[in-house]
């Protein structure tokens, strides 16, 4: 029993009613977000091509009249070489902390015709539980399947080994279910018709941060940034300021792209996904700021984390950023409003406009 489960074996209201907490842990890449998507049913947890995208733990909450499964997804499993690795890695060990049940997930296609021995460490340590998704399994001829899970039965004793491709949803439902069996049984801990604990504004950064990740290339998505400034509702039109940092004068360059094209496609697309996802008009305005070499610094990856913008916002530590290299805003948002693209050569400071300029 985790020590988890052993704090809560208080008897619950609902007979044969499960809950807890299970941390999805794998190397970068293995669908790890995509999974997570798929049971909660929307998205939580931005999906790339590009690995260590997912920096933070994200929890998307599964309810079913038998249980509620609260999944943590964890940054991919790396050799950490920077102050924003060894935070990633710093919160895959703080996932594994009062968890119930550890997932591990490997990416088939790609398993090698060994286990992962970096996985296994993380399983050997936990005391409880530990599941294996076999996943991508759509693009692994069924003739090596059967061998890469004898390798995995030999190398650990695992609670069960479920083979599933969580793009398009085969196995997923029998992932749960082995899930839901392992976990104590217990009161949910969150309201039925909850699917996530991140606040809406960490939600938006990240989002924004995907569109940008999806049409940049290199560098750039790893040395990319997002955090919004402002997250406002007035009557029927939502406004958001975000601030996406970059490291060097280049990716900005990159990142704004011929007369503000690229981030005003960026812009774009992520306020489509934004009106989607809040029901609403969205009023999006995109700043971009180069903080060299943010990524070697304790204090700017820290910043990173929703729980400390959450109490810097609280405390009213939380400014805002420089001036505004592109506005991007809803076509039919309100009269008047328009895009905007501020030179490369402006360096004053300039607030933006409550409203835009015709």
């Amino acid at each position: 029993m985790t020590e988890a489960s052993g704090k809560r074996e208080k008897a619950s209201r609902r007979p044969g009613f499960r809950a807890g907490f299970v941390a999805i842990v794998g190397r970068p890449n293995a669908g790890k977000s995509t999974l997570l998507n798929r049971v909660v049913g929307q998205k939580v947890a931005i999906v790339t091509a590009k690995p260590q995208t997912t920096r933070n733990r994200i929890q998307g909450i599964v309810t079913t009249p038998k249980g509620q499964i609260v999944f943590i997804d964890t940054p991919g499993l790396h050799e950490a070489d920077s102050a924003l690795g060894r935070q990633m890695m710093h919160e895959v060990a703080a996932a594994l902390e009062g968890i119930d049940v550890l997932l591990l997930m490997v990416d088939a296609s790609r398993a090698l015709p060994y286990a992962d021995s970096l996985l296994l460490e993380k399983a050997k340590r936990f005391r409880g539980k530990t599941i294996l998704a076999l996943n991508k399994i759509d693009s692994l001829p069924k003739a090596k399947l059967l061998p890469l899970i004898d390798t995995f039965q030999k190398a650990f004793e695992f609670a069960a080994i479920v083979p599933i491709s969580a793009l398009k949803g085969a196995g997923v439902e029998e992932l749960q279910a082995e899930i839901l069996r392992r976990l104590p049984e217990s009161e949910p801990y969150f309201p039925e018709d909850q699917v996530t604990d991140q606040p809406e504004r960490f939600l938006a950064a990240e989002i924004i941060r995907e569109k940008a990740i999806k049409v940049m290339y290199h560098e750039v998505p790893y040395a990319l940034s997002v955090f919004v400034d402002k997250f406002e509702e007035k009557l029927k039109l939502l406004r958001i300021e975000a601030t996406l940092n970059v490291e060097r004068s280049s990716q900005k360059k990159i990142l704004i792209g011929h007369k503000g094209q690229m981030l005003k496609k960026i812009g774009t697309e992520a306020r489509k996904e934004l009106e989607e996802l809040f029901g609403m008009k969205v009023y999006l305005q995109t700043f971009v700021k180069v903080v060299p070499d943010w990524r070697a610094s304790p204090q700017k990856v820290r910043e990173l984390d929703w729980h400390f913008q959450l109490e810097g916002l609280s405390q009213g530590q939380w400014d805002g950023m420089d001036a505004a290299e592109l506005t991007e805003v809803p076509d039919d948002a309100a009269d008047g409003e328009a895009g905007r693209y501020e030179p490369e050569a402006q360096k004053t400071k300039q607030p933006p406009a409550e409203e835009p300029e015709q």
